[in-house]
């Protein structure tokens, strides 16, 4: 089963003091293209992280985001200085003296703005623990991008099938054309040497000449390889993920048998034909992108 490239994912993982957010998103692109935003404290982590999602992902364009919120408790409430508030407290009331001046009216927030009295706690470093927990939950978020893939990827399998299957019911409507072709060819030669030229002719001759034009104008060879082509391009799909540049492969060797059935028919309902073909084609080129 085929994989499309785009895909979304996310997970969050609580913990006593913070909850951390993981997102990953995916787009087409032609090989992985990661590109990640890490909490600071995770970041030491990075390499690891982005093995994990290139051993499972293998192509794309993909961004990573983990970031944390904090929660407030009252281990990480703000903490306030009591030593360096009672020492501010103190030089500015020696001061005030000194110098005959009148003390703050809002004493308190006063000194609750002087420098480094208010402080966050530290951050703590990244236990295994911690971690081993935030592992799980990006294991978790590429697990959902994984079966997104997966859903958009029956999405685009339907949609070649039926395209692979217009494109071969297109080709069975081209055959009642082939020999009428022929009989119009023939009838166009012998009509100008007969009404235009007015010339007598070998109609031996004729035969040969116009033996030989018709074989230029054969497309059994292009029927069949076309065929196969679109046998081969269900087989590659049904054979699992990773078959994208395939698929892409086998769609340009379609169209030029395409191309060539356009250059050869000489034939105005066969050409309309070919064109209902070429955007059925237009159609997988552009989806088989997607693909994984």
């Amino acid at each position: 089963m085929i994989q499309s490239m785009t895909g979304y994912g996310k997970s969050a993982v609580e913990l006593p003091d913070k909850k951390i957010n993981i997102e990953i998103k995916s787009l087409n692109s032609k090989a992985l293209d990661l590109s990640a935003r890490i909490a600071p404290i995770y970041r030491e982590k990075e390499m690891e992280i982005r093995n994990e999602i290139s051993k499972s992902l293998e192509r794309g364009k993909v961004d990573f985001s983990l970031w944390v919120e904090k929660k407030e408790t009252a281990e990480s409430a703000t903490i306030i200085n009591q030593a360096l508030v009672e020492g501010y407290y103190n030089q500015i009331k020696t001061i005030a003296d000194n110098l005959d001046i009148a003390m703050p009216i809002d004493w308190f927030q006063t000194l609750l703005r002087m420098p480094d009295v208010m402080s966050k706690p530290e951050v703590n470093e990244l236990t295994e623990e911690e971690w081993a927990t935030v592992h799980e939950g990006i294991k978790v978020a590429i697990e959902h991008l994984s079966d997104f893939r997966k859903q958009e990827g029956l999405a685009l399998e339907k949609k070649f099938r039926q395209n692979i299957e217009n494109i071969r019911t297109l080709l069975e409507a081209v055959v009642p054309y082939e020999q009428e072709r022929v009989n119009k060819v023939k009838e166009r030669i012998i009509d100008a040497l007969e009404k235009t030229l007015s010339v007598d002719y070998d109609k031996n001759r004729l035969e040969q000449e116009i033996i030989f034009y018709v074989e230029k104008l054969d497309i059994n060879e292009e029927k069949q390889r076309l065929t196969n082509h679109l046998k081969y391009f269900i087989s590659t799909m049904e054979e699992g993920k990773g078959q994208g540049k395939k698929l892409g492969f086998i769609a340009q060797e379609m169209g030029r048998e395409i191309n060539t059935l356009g250059s050869k028919s000489n034939h105005a309902e066969m050409q309309k034909i070919v064109v209902q073909m070429k955007d059925e084609l237009e159609q997988i080129k552009e989806q088989v992108l997607n693909v994984m």
